[in-house]
């Protein structure tokens, strides 16, 4: 199967041992960041930092903004990065990783971006009770969807760049690994996850109202739901707990404008990152299985992403499970990824990455991807070269 590491910039600028070190792991490709949301992240070889922060969602490479570039005159447009990924960053670590052996895609989130969210508030989504997501983009407003769709064009295709890995190309919600978060204090499962990341800025109340809902009840609707949760009602999770507390004809109203708004965006990202591509140049999504599904894997549909991108990389930590709709539904030749964590201290188990992996395979997957070679420790790094040894 082939493997493919993620890494960031700022693991390999600087530090001339590491596309070596990465490519004696034994992987045949890299997924390189080339637009990124805001991290602090480890970095425990480098020989000049060990924690790099980067204080916002950033292009890490020279962004296009001249008199007569894409970003000239617009009003949301990407931003530049800080000295966390100074000049073509990404570039540079391109250039390196290809020079030993390894073929190089981009890493490119795109629907996720406090940033955006804190300077033009308008495009956020907005939950039930009237608060704002910044992190989150609402997807079905026509300006975000054109910068998202610019940005993804751009991003992907990076020269040299043999594909891309388009990442949150679809709805945030609630759920968001923020600085000091303190919203666990009640168990949302995935009914009240949904209810909370329903939006309601004027865009979306308009899509409920073409499908025969008015926004204002639906909200009211959403917050009487949510009630008997705040009150520590057990949660009931998945699609049928939404349709118990919302109601049948009210859940899938919503869930029609959702999965078509977030279906239109995906087909077109995935068309203007392919009339920017040369020939042959691999698009895949990151993907969850289940179309009400929020964040960084966005909840697709798995036969219509599959007709359009040339595949999917699906997370895999813990379980392979949702490998299987899109075996299922998929067609002949499409890329199945299965995600694994790698790193210890983040929940990951390289020890067991080729029976997972074995597994993975057996639900369909094609390909591995690897998370993440740059936040690895040592003794990770050694045992994934030990597993994809016993996996050539």
């Amino acid at each position: 199967m082939k493997a493919s590491a993620f890494v960031y910039p700022w693991d390999v600028n600087g530090d001339p041992e590491a596309p070596a070190r990465t490519a004696a792991l034994g992987v045949a490709q890299v997924t390189l960041a080339a637009a990124y949301h805001s991290t602090r992240a480890l970095t425990p070889r480098h020989p000049r930092h060990r924690i790099v922060t980067a204080g916002h969602a950033a292009v890490l490479y020279p962004l296009d903004d001249g008199p007569a570039g894409r970003w000239a005159g617009r009003t949301l447009r990407p931003y530049p990065a800080g000295d966390w990924a100074p000049g073509d960053a990404y570039g540079e670590a391109a250039e390196a990783l290809a020079q030993a052996g390894l073929e190089v895609h981009t890493w490119v989130v795109l629907a996720h971006n406090s940033r955006l969210g804190a300077g033009h508030p308008g495009t956020s989504v907005v939950n039930a009770y009237g608060d704002r997501y910044p992190w989150a983009p609402c997807i079905a407003q026509p300006a975000t969807r054109a910068y998202l769709v610019d940005l993804a064009a751009e991003a992907a295709v990076r020269p040299g760049a043999h594909g891309t890995e388009l990442e949150s190309l679809g709805w945030y919600g609630l759920a968001h690994l923020h600085a000091h978060d303190k919203t666990g204090g009640v168990g949302l499962g995935d009914a009240g996850q949904y209810l909370m990341s329903l939006c309601f800025c004027p865009v979306c109340r308009d899509g409920y109202g073409g499908q025969g809902l008015d926004a204002d009840e639906l909200a009211f609707a959403v917050r009487a739901a949510l009630e008997p949760l705040w009150q520590g009602a057990p949660d009931d999770g998945g699609w049928a707990g939404v349709e118990k507390l919302l109601g049948d004809r009210r859940a899938a109203a919503t869930r029609a404008w959702r999965d078509e708004t977030a279906g239109t965006l995906q087909e077109e990202a995935v068309a203007a990152v392919r009339a920017a591509a040369p020939d042959g140049f691999q698009v895949l999504l990151h993907a969850d299985p289940v179309s009400y599904h929020c964040g960084a894997n966005a909840g697709v549909e798995p036969a219509r992403v599959l007709s359009v991108a040339d595949g999917v990389v699906v997370p895999c930590t813990g379980g392979a499970g949702l490998l299987a709709p899109f075996a299922e539904r998929g067609r002949e030749g499409a890329v199945l990824a299965a995600n694994l964590t790698v790193v210890s201290g983040m929940g990951g188990s390289p020890g067991t990455l080729a029976a997972d992996a074995a597994r993975a395979r057996e639900l369909g997957a094609t390909e591995l991807r690897l998370y993440h070679a740059g936040l690895a420790s040592d003794g990770d790094l050694a045992a994934v070269r030990d597993a994809l040894l016993t996996l050539r």
